[in-house]
């Protein structure tokens, strides 16, 4: 009986393996077929400007996106919440007959910000050219490959939203059109949501999910963002740090002074701030604003194990980010990310290089942006850093302006000014549709894939669960090193090639 039974084991995997390989060598032969028609397209969608207040590049980048939906038998809808005038989101759905299982597949269109003069010369956001390595390896711009040339796997693509996210728009409708193309049939139904609005902060897709409810149902969104892990393997994550960003501006005199006449007397506001910032941490990066670690849920045991398991990149990451010393008290970078953090992302006051000159600034500004785990809530932590500001002898205020009374009563004034933000969600990495999500993308490569806890990044994925009940997982192909948010924005070629095999074995699983 028990030789029975294992035996029976053994051909359940060979048939399930087998099924498997036919759906890689099928995706794979038609996408080596078709690579240069697949980067076309691709291209396409990269020239067309995507910043996200930048109203008619949006509109035209839905538009695109929706034509290559209707080209593959999807019929598009765009979605609008009760606010008007904001990016829709882009709906499609592919019904199959008896099918048990709804997945809808996500990702974003919107880009951030970009400033032409900091791209690399020959270079420019929006005209993406094909690089023969990374900018890091020396790499130099190359011709757009012909037809009858072979395409490098190696090679990046650099262009805003090239990783992020219109890699991930394009995988997952690549992957559909492979299915098409190559007659493979999905035992699941399956629905697709491309957000226009997420690098503003996702402001209204709460509005959308909730006015669409009906139409958005199903038993999991898998979403298409974010990097792969830092040694190349693929990466499942089942979680996001939230995120709330902050303003701290400091007041000083009235108007800029002389720093010969005024030096050593009147206060500076540059300075002030400096050693406001340099009290909210210690010299190991631990926060040290009261309470900051007090509402974190403790991660269980098996996303503890999953952790461990983690292959460690921290000698590669410091060689490859040229320092020597890391935060964290020797902790590792994936415990590190599941923790809640305090960052300084940007600091203003006076003027620096050229245009530096010899005098105290008025005032001084700090960014900061709060990345939240579960537990933590946006609002709360915000509060917990105004009343470390308060301990430090600040008068906090709201205003914009600082009235007289205020500059003859308060030594120091910090004005404060935070966003909604929004917090962490995490999906159990247990449940069975979870694990049919690992096996299929495991399915796709030889080595051992990453799973991820959660990531150190942020996505409103919380909104999922609070408006549609339905768990997320992120199954992310862009290249680590990939520049986004920033200059030089790139995907390697190989990253979209792996990243529609793992979407066509996801549309393709039970």
């Amino acid at each position: 009986m028990k030789k029975t039974f294992l035996l029976s084991i053994l051909i359940l995997s060979a048939i399930c393996s087998f099924g498997q390989n036919t759906v890689q060598e099928k995706t794979q032969t038609y996408r080596k077929a078709n690579e240069h028609q697949l980067l076309q397209e691709f291209m396409g969608l990269l020239s067309i400007p995507n910043v996200v207040y930048d109203t008619v590049g949006i509109q035209k980048t839905a538009a695109y996106i929706a034509k290559m939906m209707e080209a593959n038998g999807i019929k598009p809808q765009f979605l609008d919440g009760k606010t008007k005038g904001v990016p829709p989101a882009i709906f499609g759905e592919i019904n199959t007959p008896n099918a048990k299982k709804t997945i809808i597949f996500y990702a974003h269109y919107d880009g951030q910000p970009v400033n032409p003069n900091q791209w690399a010369e020959g270079i420019k956001p929006f005209e993406s050219v094909f690089l023969d390595a990374s900018l890091e390896k020396n790499g130099k711009i190359i011709p757009a490959p012909k037809p009858s040339e072979t395409i490098n796997p190696e090679w990046r693509i650099y262009g805003r939203s090239a990783s992020d996210d219109k890699a991930g728009v394009f995988a997952i409708l690549s992957a559909y059109k492979t299915l098409v193309k190559t007659g493979m049939k999905p035992s699941i139904n399956l629905k697709f949501f491309f957000e226009g609005e997420e690098e503003a902060g996702s402001t209204h897709l709460a509005e959308i999910l909730e006015k669409h409810k009906e139409k958005l149902k199903s038993d999991l969104w898998i979403i298409c963002d974010g990097p792969v892990h830092q040694s190349g393997r693929k990466q499942i994550t089942f979680g996001v740090r939230g995120d709330v960003n902050m303003e701290v501006k400091v007041f000083a005199s009235k108007r800029p002074l002389h720093s010969g006449h005024y030096g050593n007397w009147a206060p500076n506001p540059g300075m002030l701030l400096s050693k406001l910032l340099a009290s909210m941490k210690d010299d190991n990066g631990k926060v040290l604003v009261k309470g900051f670690y007090d509402d974190v849920i403790p991660m269980t045991e098996t996303e503890k194990l999953a952790l461990k398991n983690i292959p460690p990149v921290e000698e590669q990451m410091r060689q490859e980010l040229g320092f020597v010393r890391a935060e964290g008290g020797g902790k590792s970078l994936v415990e590190l990310i599941n923790e809640p953090s305090l960052n300084v992302s940007g600091l203003l006051s006076a003027n620096v290089g050229k245009m530096a000159a010899n005098v105290i600034p008025t005032s001084a500004t700090a960014a900061l942006d709060l990345r939240l785990v579960l537990g933590n809530d946006s609002q709360r932590q915000v509060q917990k850093v105004i009343e470390h500001i308060r301990s430090q002898g600040f008068y906090v205020t709201q205003n914009e302006s600082i009235t007289e009374e205020e500059r003859s009563k308060y030594p120091l004034i910090a004005r404060v000014i935070a966003k909604d933000g929004y917090n962490a969600q995490r999906t159990k990495m247990d449940l069975p549709i979870a694990q049919n999500v690992i096996k299929a993308v495991q399915s796709t490569v030889k080595e051992k894939i990453v799973l991820m806890p959660s990531s150190g990044g942020s996505l409103p994925l919380y909104v999922f669960e609070k408006y549609l009940a339905t768990p997320t997982i992120t199954v992310s192909i862009a290249n680590h090193d990939n520049n986004q948010h920033a200059e030089n924005e790139n995907i390697r070629i190989k990253n979209i090639w792996e990243g529609i095999e793992s979407y066509v074995a996801m549309m393709m699983m039970e």
